[in-house]
């Protein structure tokens, strides 16, 4: 696939799509306005007209085809035990080939969880093993063995017939252009058609799915290492999407880290060897959870085939292991070595060649069958021995490192110690670790790549190990195709705003962006004191020289402020700490309490902090400035700073001005439209939840910003804590309550618009938003307006959901619509041919990517009172209003001197969430130094999920209307 440059070389978007596109428009305004979930109002016309190739593919049916679906039901085994996770996979597999799999063949599908999809009505009358007729006894066996092991558990599946679908049902409601009309099985096919498509990658054995829809397959050759254990795999995402006329099939490029297969011993040195200072308690995390092959013990199927023996690491040795038993092993200290690990083991004269007990992690002793012999048992005659010598003694293994910690597989309680050098990890593991930076670089390296490539991976490599081309056997089954070739949709790309200065006047943006130089904030701020505090490592390399060239750093941003607009006083002499890794975070707070304790406290701290604890100097700066002492700061890196250009001094003045409560750029009003007015507030809201790695103490976050004023300058904010995973915003009645108190304070009366961009929600959270947060923002306003507004449903709300992590892309067909980076050019906005006629939603790329290919932002309105009752002379539609609005508002994000890729209440209410989790450090990354006390995390209730003091994210008062987040 490559950019094409004419008309003749890419198929025209799809007509007859287009056509009832049009026709469901015009039927849409003859019916009745509805304010949640609204109908699309037409569609957008303003901007340049592009067709760009989109990563979707035509799925091709016969209309009459009908699916089959049955539930199946896993009753727990004779232990009591329920199976989950690939245990519930491989059973599903066993009652496939044993109980049905013959005589149905590729007629079913599943999703290896719960769900059959048949392409025929499966025959459940005749009875199987005398068990009825529609539960199937299933005998537990690996992959690898071809009979049952005589100890073998078995397990009861019950399949249910749960309902009947008919694909010509959706793509009738697809087709049909009545705008009020309901289809109730709309995501019960789209379900269905997930598992019949992504059977054949599921059932693949060398393919690997990653939360149900992203594919990875272990043999690839597109993979690269990042060290320290890991490496990168390229897969893809696979969903079943609907738009208008047509169900497509999204696929996007993934890449996804992996552990290194191979010896479990040379994974383990490879991280340390890779993180460097890093300690045991880190090499546990790193492995703990691994799925490991015991090599060790060798049995094999009748073909001779070596039956694998996993196990899961639980941990390393540790003092309190096997306390309850009667001989617990001997473990000086945690992680310990082969050679130091001792065990009891039992002497087994009737059977010597028994397995050794569980503490050498041979699964247990086994003594012949026979009548067991009248009396007492012999007393147990035994002795300790290390794993070292046992190892040495039984399997004649001599153990290379055994000071290398030995891999508990069995837990505390009774634990089964084995060297890490007869553990092999199997491949496809997803890693779970969060990335070092230097891993976090080898990814970026391999995963940026032009739009180009990504189209070509897709259409097929995608294409291949999906299995679109050839055609699988599953989908023949289905009379189901999909050919891997892109689809093209129609797009247009909307003019850039012309950005406002108080000097020179206005800027044209060029390519999304624009420099400034020559340029004077809109409007100034005054910084009557300030200071600096310069952090730097005992031992570490200086960035600076001497001291005068620091000093002179430091004039030559006091004069990059004053010339961008700034109404600033020479800096105060500040502080210079220099302290070891472990005390600099005791420094940091003693440093920061004496300036805020001081008879010139001052108004803002430039910080400087060093490359090499950049995090950890960070998180505990933020929390001590903008939590504890109330001092605004902005903080530089040292490697950066001491070379700083004018450029980059510029940037840093732009979160000084910000900070400071002023106004970097600006728009013409009627780029704004109704927000121009003074009548209106822009509400962003974004949540954020604990990340792999985090702490089981980890809350989630949730923050709203809202404008102040007209010009959309200052989104000062207000942040709260609530128990892990909760979608739902839990406070957000006085949150939303404490930012229209402000804006009345600054505007002397409350805004008539409240416009919402809601962040971090997914497809099957929207109702979520309408049903919880819609009444408590209703509630606020109740408390705070007269009751003859409230009665009139007034202040008129709009809510858009902004989505950032779907998976749609754009492809410029034409060389010429291309920017510099092949992607479409900045301000291109596609509400047409992978979208619904009954939503109202669109995708926006207002922003240049700075490298590989650019991801849109997508806007899903879920509930509208301003837009539909729009009076505008400017728009053909209510749509042209919207996307025009948010378009326009991407230039208005502070921080940057470039078009943004979400709308800035968004992004800015993302930004609080990241801060939040500076504040929380010890919870969210608890590998690095904590910022505030941990010790004083709570539960919400004896049984409730842990919530943090609230105080820990309590921003303190003397900053908390300002943005202290940028």
């Amino acid at each position: 696939m490559k950019l094409r440059q004419d008309n003749k070389d890419y198929p025209n978007p799809n007509p007859e799509v287009e056509r009832i596109e049009n026709k469901s428009a015009v039927e849409a305004k003859t019916k009745k306005r509805s304010e949640t979930n609204p109908q699309r109002p037409g569609y957008g016309v303003a901007g340049k007209k592009v067709v760009l190739w989109a990563n979707y593919f035509n799925l091709h049916s016969k209309k009459d085809v009908e699916f089959y679906r049955y539930s199946v039901t896993i009753a727990a085994d004779s232990r009591g035990r329920v199976p989950v996770g690939k245990k519930v996979k491989r059973i599903i597999q066993l009652l496939l080939e044993d109980h049905l799999f013959g005589s149905y063949g590729s007629n079913i599908a599943t999703d290896f969880k719960s769900n059959l999809i048949c392409r025929v009505e499966l025959d459940l009358d005749e009875e199987d093993e005398g068990q009825g007729n529609n539960e199937f006894v299933v005998t537990y066996r690996s992959e690898e063995e071809d009979v049952p092991a005589q100890n073998a558990i078995q397990y009861r599946c019950r399949i249910q017939f749960t309902g009947s679908l008919t694909l010509s049902e959706l793509v009738n409601y697809l087709t049909s252009t009545q705008a009020g009309l309901m289809f109730g099985s709309k995501e019960e096919i789209i379900q269905a058609l997930n598992i019949v498509l992504g059977y054949y990658p599921k059932a693949d054995d060398s393919t690997i799915t990653v939360a149900s829809n992203r594919h990875f397959d272990t043999k690839a050759t597109d993979r690269m290492s990042l060290g320290a254990g890991l490496q990168v795999i390229r897969g893809f995402f696979m969903s079943v999407r609907t738009a208008t006329a047509r169900v497509l099939v999204n696929v996007q490029v993934k890449n996804m880290a992996f552990y290194e297969n191979g010896p479990l011993d040379r994974l383990m040195g490879a991280f340390m060897a890779g993180n460097r200072g890093a300690n045991k308690v880190d090499l546990l995390k790193f492995v703990k959870g691994l799925t490991i092959d015991r090599t060790h013990l060798v049995n094999k199927n009748s073909t001779g085939k070596r039956i694998p023996k996993l196990k899961k690491v639980e941990g390393f040795a540790t003092k309190d292991d096997g306390r309850r038993l009667a001989h617990p092993p001997i473990v000086p200290q945690f992680g310990a070595g082969a050679k130091e690990v001792q065990f009891y083991l039992e002497d087994s004269p009737v059977d010597s060649s028994s397995k050794p007990g569980p503490a050498a992690g041979g699964g247990g002793k086994k003594g012949k069958k026979g009548v067991k012999k009248a009396g007492p048992d012999p007393p147990p005659r035994g002795r300790y021995i290390s794993v070292f010598d046992f190892f040495k003694e039984k399997y004649n293994t001599t153990i290379k490192d055994p000071s290398l910690p030995v891999i508990n597989v069995n837990g505390k309680d009774n634990p089964s110690y084995l060297p890490a050098e007869v553990c092999e990890v199997p491949p496809g593991q997803p890693a779970r670790a969060k990335l070092s930076s230097a891993q976090t670089q080898q990814m970026i390296r391999f995963a940026v790549r032009r739009p180009v490539h990504n189209a070509k991976s897709i259409v097929t490599s995608g294409g291949k190990l999906l299995g679109f081309e050839p055609t699988n056997a599953t989908l023949d089954a289905f009379n189901i195709t999909v050919p891997p070739k892109l689809i093209t949709v129609p797009g247009r790309v909307l003019n850039a705003p012309a950005v406002k200065y108080s000097t020179p006047g206005v800027v044209m943006p060029r390519f999304g962006g624009w420099d400034m130089r020559s340029v004077k904030f809109a409007t100034k701020a005054d910084l009557p004191s300030w200071t600096y505090l310069r952090i730097s490592l005992q031992g570490g390399r200086s960035a600076w020289p001497s001291e005068a060239d620091f000093i002179a750093k430091m004039d030559e941003l006091q004069a990059k402020l004053r010339e961008l607009g700034i109404s600033v006083n020479n800096y105060l002499a500040g502080g210079h700490l220099n302290a070891s890794g472990q005390q600099v975070e005791n420094g940091i707070d003693q440093w920061i309490h004496r300036f805020a304790v001081s008879p010139r406290r001052p108004k803002l701290i430039l910080v400087i902090i060093p490359d090499a604890a950049m995090t950890v100097v960070y998180n505990r700066i933020k929390y001590m400035c903008d939590v504890k002492e109330g001092i605004l700061n902005v903080c530089v890196v040292d490697s950066k700073f001491s070379r700083a250009n004018p450029q980059y001094l510029a940037n840093v003045g732009l979160k000084f001005n910000l900070k400071l409560g002023g106004r970097n750029q600006a728009l013409d009003p009627p780029k704004l439209g109704f927000i121009g007015q003074k009548r209106t507030m822009v509400v962003g809201i974004d949540g954020t939840h604990p990340s792999p790695g985090s702490s089981t103490k980890a809350p989630s976050v949730a923050a709203i910003v809202a404008s102040v004023d007209e010009w959309l300058s200052q989104w000062p904010a207000d942040i709260r804590v609530q128990p892990a995973r909760q979608e739902m915003v839990a406070d957000l009645e006085t949150m939303f309550k404490s930012r229209l108190l402000l804006w009345r304070e600054r505007n002397k009366t409350l805004p008539d618009n409240i416009l919402v961009y809601r962040d971090g929600v997914s497809e099957g959270q929207y109702d979520i938003v309408i049903n919880e947060e819609l009444p408590a923002l209703r509630a606020a306003c109740k408390t705070l307006y007269p009751v003859s507004a409230t009665k009139s449903d007034k202040p008129h709300i709009t809510i858009i959901i902004v989505g950032k992590r779907h998976n749609t892309r754009f492809y410029p067909t034409k060389k010429e619509d291309a920017d510099r980076g092949g992607n479409p050019m900045n301000g291109t906005v596609v509400d047409r041919g992978v979208t619904e006629a009954r939503n109202w939603d669109f995708f926006l790329q207002a922003h240049t990517a700075i490298q590989g290919t650019a991801r849109p932002a997508h806007y899903y309105v879920v509930y509208d009172q301003i837009f539909r009752d729009l009076k505008s002379t400017q728009f053909a539609t209510a749509a042209d209003a919207l996307e025009d609005l948010t378009h326009n508002l991407c230039y208005l994000f502070g921080r940057a001197t470039k078009a943004v890729s979400i709308c800035p209440p968004a992004y800015y209410a993302d930004l609080v969430c990241t801060r939040a989790r500076c504040y929380l450090s010890g919870l969210f990354d608890p590998s690095s130094s904590s910022s505030p006390d941990t010790s004083s995390v709570g539960t919400a209730a004896a049984t409730g999920p842990a919530v943090p003091d609230a105080s820990l994210v309590t921003i303190h008062s003397n900053v908390r209307n300002a943005m202290f987040y940028v």
